[in-house]
């Protein structure tokens, strides 16, 4: 079968000969059930593994979850016993609906060291707070989200996504081109802000199968991972905390407004953000400060992480320039794109006289400021906000993401490039 390339495979692959636990985690229907099936074709076609050594399972199928928690040990010993003294590879998905799932694999792993377990889960507090702290230095942690938007210009013209790949190491170096395909960038730019990157939406050309497939995904999301894994009783009151902030992307969380416009109280919401999180619907911006305690006594912002679940659950797919949130849109696929770096903290930065960076980019040896500004420019030009960053915390590079604009200028020792929006995966 032929599968869309997932950019974390060339990530894992590194990792397959080693003998601890990789575990996969991400929202509902990323791909993850797709990506195990990756690995198995890649272990039989490239590592010349017997398919008979590749066990697939998913713990949403009932009854090889009971049979699994009755007797894990034996269970795997049924496997080993017919490849013999061959490594064996155990894909486990949806590992979160094993109850003490942590307890369990640590067991087996210290069992049988002859088994590579790969397991996923589609809730970030099941795999983290109740597997992580029984696999300490036996488990390594990966994220596949839905399609960045550099994975998802590769099922579009090969040639757009040769010139794609082209100019984004150009933009690494903030050099300045004409970029001859700039329109049809921008169009699929736009059709990827609107309907988002979850893999079934990628796949299907039409409008109205996107929006089914959103819904769907929505409804999954919160009777299986909510009702089921996670036991909200008012799912009402929930689903009317999730519409605000979705109504609210980009701006900071005012928590009484929240309280009263959902008849809700501080606690319960600041329970359901929590979930909101660690099941990969929203993601929390917390603000930049030198000063550590400043910085979390401050409100935070919420996005989204993907912005065609966002649109649906606010009914509206409407085309950018017909929207009064065009501007909130772009900043959050913006922070969907930059967010996959694992290793880089991401923060906004807003002074009590309201001057405001949307994104400081710190990863422990640099900061970097980048600001969106998705309208037509025509010359260099930098808000007082931006230059009041730059002048105060003196970062090397600068970044202003634009509608097509190329350009380079120079504050001090801060080079600050202007580059494409669309480019935001390469960073």
């Amino acid at each position: 079968m032929k599968y869309l390339h997932r950019d974390l495979l060339d990530e894992l692959e590194k990792w397959l000969d080693r003998r601890e636990i990789l575990a996969i985690k991400g929202p509902r229907q990323s791909g993850k059930t797709t990506l195990l099936n990756i690995i198995k074709e890649y272990l039989v076609d490239i590592e010349k593994i017997n398919p008979e050594s590749i066990v697939y399972v998913t713990f949403e199928d009932r009854d090889i979850l009971d049979a699994f928690s009755r007797d894990p040990k034996e269970y795997i010993k049924s496997y080993i016993n017919s490849s013999k003294d061959k490594r064996l590879y155990f894909l486990i998905d949806e590992f979160q609906y094993l109850k003490e799932g942590g307890q369990k694999l640590k067991l087996l792993y210290d069992i049988y060291e002859n088994v590579k377990f790969i397991i996923t889960g589609s809730s970030s507090l099941e795999l983290t707070s109740s597997t992580a702290r029984h696999l300490v230095g036996r488990i390594f942690s990966f994220h596949l989200y839905e399609f960045s938007l550099s994975e998802f210009l590769q099922t579009k013209e090969k040639n757009l996504y040769n010139a794609y790949k082209e100019n984004s190491q150009l933009c690494k170096d903030f050099d300045i081109k004409e970029d001859i395909f700039e329109k049809d960038f921008a169009k699929y730019f736009e059709e990827y802000v609107r309907f988002g990157g979850y893999p079934e939406v990628i796949k299907t050309p039409d409008i109205e199968t996107k929006q089914i497939i959103l819904k769907n995904i929505y409804n999954t999301y919160v009777t299986r991972d909510i009702i089921e894994l996670l036991r909200i009783e008012n799912i009402l009151n929930f689903r009317t905390i999730v519409t605000l902030l979705a109504n609210n992307i980009g701006d900071l969380l005012n928590y009484n407004s929240l309280a009263t416009d959902s008849k809700s109280y501080f606690k319960q919401i600041k329970h359901y953000l929590s979930i909101l999180e660690e099941t990969f619907i929203i993601r929390i911006l917390r603000p930049y400060f030198s000063n550590i305690i400043t910085e979390l006594k401050k409100n935070p912002k919420i996005y989204f992480v993907d912005t065609g679940l966002r649109n649906y659950i606010i009914n509206n797919f409407n085309e950018l320039g017909l929207r009064r949130d065009a501007g909130k849109l772009v900043e959050n696929v913006v922070l969907s794109q930059i967010y996959r770096e694992e290793n880089t903290s991401i923060k906004y930065w807003r002074t009590t006289a309201k001057a405001e960076v949307d994104f400081i980019l710190d990863d422990k040896r640099n900061i970097m400021p980048i600001e969106v500004k998705y309208s037509r420019l025509n010359r260099v030009e930098i808000s007082r906000s931006f230059k009041n960053f730059v002048t105060e915390y003196k970062p090397k590079r600068a970044l202003i993401l634009t509608k097509g604009f190329w350009g380079r200028v120079k504050i001090d020792r801060t080079q600050i490039g202007f580059i494409p929006v669309w480019y935001t995966s390469v960073l």
